[in-house]
């Protein structure tokens, strides 16, 4: 960019002023950005102390918190960056996070520290690989801006599979847990059962409707009652997690749990929004090997990505312009029905000749 600090590509912003005889006062108001925890855990020591900072060498105005995550300092001076970025390093033992074409700063859900709906750790992931790519967020390498983040369910509290390059969503493999005398105290409207969490506490929605309000919004209609039990064709489940948010206390994600790996969502600059594409059904997270299975699929997007994207491309842009076989293929991945997105309308898959047997 314009300004920065020294060894550093990335986390500021230059901003100036086109007519600073007019405007003195924002002649310069460069942006930084600083690293948030993961899930944004502050003490109240450390946000004063931030606070100090921004007071004594910016504007005091803040953006709590950007779309990846970052702590947001709007306007400051070039000659006060550098005593700023030592004091934040030194002293507070912060760092800025990522902006320009680089690796944006991880962000993440809360997790396992908080919500039982987590299926990994998505502090314990995010935290590693902020720390592990620390190269690539603070020194731009790559066609533009690219960004991770780490929803551990699919309800994705942080909008990874509408804003993020690469998603990686808890989700699980076997079979929903049920409670079947739960189910029944939701049906008869027992004290302590409130649907949906009690988020709709206070209204008067009139008795719970299993079949209006689970059933019929099932994406795949994979649910029935068979006499006063529950049935779930687990087969034909897309774990979308609607049933457990309205029921939460009669049914839990399975027991053996990891992670969808979706890539290519992005807000609208060039093409215009997309929402991520579905590449890896299932993959194990494990934090007793580094997240090694995790590292190898995203470094390998960015070395096809580097080689094949264009200028200010995005990796979704990149992935929609060559299209989605010549993409799974990059990847070494087969061919399977969760990446079709509308069945029978846009079919992707086409045969080599010497793929056909004669």
């Amino acid at each position: 960019g314009i300004v920065g600090v020294f060894g550093y590509g990335g986390g500021i912003v230059g901003r100036y002023s086109d007519v600073p005889a007019q405007f003195p006062g924002v002649e310069h108001f460069h942006t930084l950005r600083v690293a948030q925890p993961s899930w944004l855990y502050y003490t109240t020591e450390n946000l004063r102390a931030l606070m100090d900072l921004w007071e004594k060498y910016g504007s005091g105005v803040t953006n709590l918190h950007g779309s990846t995550g970052d702590m947001i300092f709007l306007g400051t001076r070039t000659e006060n960056l550098e005593p700023l970025f030592w004091d934040l390093t030194h002293d507070l033992g912060q760092d800025l996070g990522g902006s320009g074409s680089n690796l944006r700063t991880p962000a993440c859900c809360l997790g396992e520290s908080r919500c039982e709906w987590s299926c990994y750790d998505t502090q314990e992931i995010c935290n590693h690989l902020t720390q592990h790519y620390q190269d690539e967020i603070h020194r731009p390498a790559f066609p533009y801006k690219f960004k991770f983040k780490f929803p551990g369910c699919a309800n994705d509290c942080v909008a990874a599979v509408a804003r993020s390059d690469f998603s990686v969503v808890g989700t699980w493999k076997d079979q929903i847990q049920i409670d079947q005398a739960a189910v029944k105290a939701y049906l008869n409207g027992d004290e302590g059962y409130p649907v949906n969490g009690g988020a709709h506490k206070g209204g008067d929605w009139g008795p719970f409707d299993i079949q209006k309000e689970v059933f019929d919004l099932c994406p795949t209609q994979c649910m029935w009652m068979e006499g006063d039990e529950l049935k779930i064709d687990d087969a034909e489940c897309t774990r979308c997690m609607h049933c457990i948010n309205v029921m939460p206390r009669a049914l839990r994600p399975g027991k053996e749990k990891g992670a969808s790996i979706l890539m290519g969502a992005k807000a609208p600059i060039l093409d215009g929004a997309q929402f991520s594409t579905l590449v890896i059904p299932f993959i194990e997270i494990n934090k007793e090997n580094d997240f090694e299975e995790v590292i190898d699929v995203i470094e390998k997007v960015w070395d096809w990505w580097m080689e094949v994207g264009k200028n200010r491309q995005r990796v979704g842009e990149t992935m929609q312009r060559v299209g989605l076989p010549t993409f799974l293929s990059a990847m070494e991945i087969e061919p399977l029905p969760q990446h079709v997105r509308e069945p029978r309308s846009t079919p992707y898959v086409f045969w080599k000749e010497e793929e056909v047997l004669r």
